[in-house]
């Protein structure tokens, strides 16, 4: 830890025109997120424009053809779940690489691996369906490494007072994902250039981002030139010494058995599985149950991911200005909003008299959902402190389950997308899961360091030290 009069010869130079460099790593880390986002969810738009390429055809063995990209139910699925195996395989390993080498390097190859995925997929769809598959598999593994970015630059870049800040920007790279690929899938889809330039597109994009990525981000502010004595200052205040002098050791088995990590956890899934089940079922929810029009459901199915996305940026600004609160009671507040309130919402989806009480139920419940960078993410990193990334990382993983879990529920309890019974009970589970898991917050959430971050590598080694003296006394 160099201190503001720290002249040692290893203490680099500092920039002292500015103060807020911590903000150049928080922008370009928002969109190398993005990028992988959107690289990954761009297919979701363009299996629209790719059945439109009438010419491109195959033979189906008895003398037909059929339009090589007009992919069965079955095909489709199978390339979408590619992403989330992908990304299940990968969250570990790629954990492991951000805490032995930081993140500089590794969420750059990952970002690399993911422009070229996404550069060479439609010669992959082209090719044959297994081969894209696989491409789509890596895609995967690509995103893995998003969340425990954000809890790297977390744990490293953000003064304790912005813990929530960063966490709300961070996470926004979702709903910016499909706020931007979207509308740019559909002008190249439009244009003369057609779909497969919406994917070099964006490959090309994330390419740019992540070299920006590689030389402008250090791991530890402490030894970057453009970070200033003061704002070192400003990031460092209110740490403990474990969390300033961290090294690559993790106790994870301390963590994963320390009961406020588990119920952060906990929130993080019930959450994820309610989030997914309503943004990947809400229109044929609206459409088939409730009875509106494709366009009235085309509008009403987009509203509650864009108030999310602005709502999650202000609350996450709000919860670390608000001062006259104490830290354990604004995150019990945002708890309660995010997931507490949610999950009533979510259980009145099934439930309300009149189909227009059912939308703005659904559109609430997701709209608020976008308060949680305040509450059990906050709580998770405050807890953690200097391994923050592992924690973040695992919710991360816990979105994994959450994208197998939810159509898994959805398959076993609606028999048809017009079942309105089997809605209801999907949607009450939910809400018991969301309510259960909150209340279970109210019992834990704390923003104290936890006991397992005073444990270091050269602790650990003390106590094996101790342990063997004794046996020999």
């Amino acid at each position: 830890h160099h201190d503001d009069d720290d002249v040692s010869e290893s203490a680099p130079r500092r920039c002292t025109m500015f103060d807020r460099y911590r903000y150049v790593v928080l922008s370009i880390g928002v969109l190398c997120l993005t990028t992988v986002c959107c690289n990954y969810s761009i297919i979701n738009f363009t299996f629209i424009c790719m059945t439109e390429d009438v010419d491109d055809v195959i033979e189906m063995g008895n003398g037909t053809t059929r339009q090589r990209y007009a992919y069965t139910p079955t095909e489709k699925s199978s390339i979408l779940w590619a992403v989330a195996a992908g990304t299940i395989v990968g969250t570990f390993p790629i954990n492991w690489a951000y805490v032995r080498w930081g993140a500089r390097y590794p969420f750059f190859l990952s970002g690399i691996l993911s422009a070229i995925a996404t550069g060479i997929s439609p010669w992959a769809a082209h090719a044959h369906l297994y081969l894209f598959i696989v491409v789509r598999f890596l895609q995967g593994i690509a995103y893995a490494a998003d969340f425990a970015a954000i809890g790297i630059i977390v744990v490293r870049w953000a003064p304790l007072t912005q813990t929530a800040i960063f966490i709300s920007f961070l996470t926004c790279f979702s709903p910016i994902a499909q706020i931007v690929t979207n509308p740019l899938a559909g002008a190249f889809c439009s244009s003369s250039l057609g779909w497969r330039w919406a994917f070099y597109f964006h490959a090309f994009v994330t390419l740019l981002c992540f070299v920006v990525w590689v030389i402008l981000y250090q791991d530890d502010p402490q030894y970057h030139r453009s970070v200033s004595a003061k704002e070192l200052g400003v990031i460092q205040e209110g740490k403990t010494k474990e969390h300033i002098e961290r090294d690559s050791f993790v106790p994870y088995w301390e963590i994963c058995k320390n009961k406020t990590i588990l119920v952060v956890w906990f929130n993080a899934l019930t959450e994820l599985i309610g989030y997914i089940i309503m943004l990947s079922y809400a229109p044929t929810y609206i459409n088939k149950v409730l009875g509106y029009s494709i366009k009235e459901t085309a509008l009403l199915a987009t509203i509650g991911s864009a108030i999310h996305f602005p709502l999650k940026v202000f609350c996450g600004v709000l919860s670390d200005k608000i001062t006259f609160i104490s830290e354990r009671t604004k995150m019990w507040v945002f708890n309660t909003i995010s997931v507490g309130f949610a999950g009533i919402l979510c259980g009145l989806i099934g439930v309300s008299p009149t189909p227009f009480l059912s939308v703005f139920c659904l559109i609430a419940s997701t709209s608020i959902m976008g308060v949680n960078a305040g509450a059990f993410y906050k709580c998770g990193s405050l807890h953690s402190r200097q391994y923050g990334h592992f924690v973040l990382a695992m919710i991360q993983f816990s979105k994994c389950v959450a994208l197998v879990i939810g159509p898994l529920m959805v398959a076993a309890l609606a028999r048809s997308d017009e079942d309105a019974a089997g809605w209801k009970i999907i949607f009450i589970v939910n809400a018991a899961l969301m309510m259960s898991a909150n209340i279970a917050f109210y019992f834990t959430a704390t923003d104290q360091p936890a006991e397992f971050t005073k444990i270091t590598r050269n602790s650990k080694e003390k106590e094996k030290a101790d342990q063997e003296l004794e046996k020999v006394a």
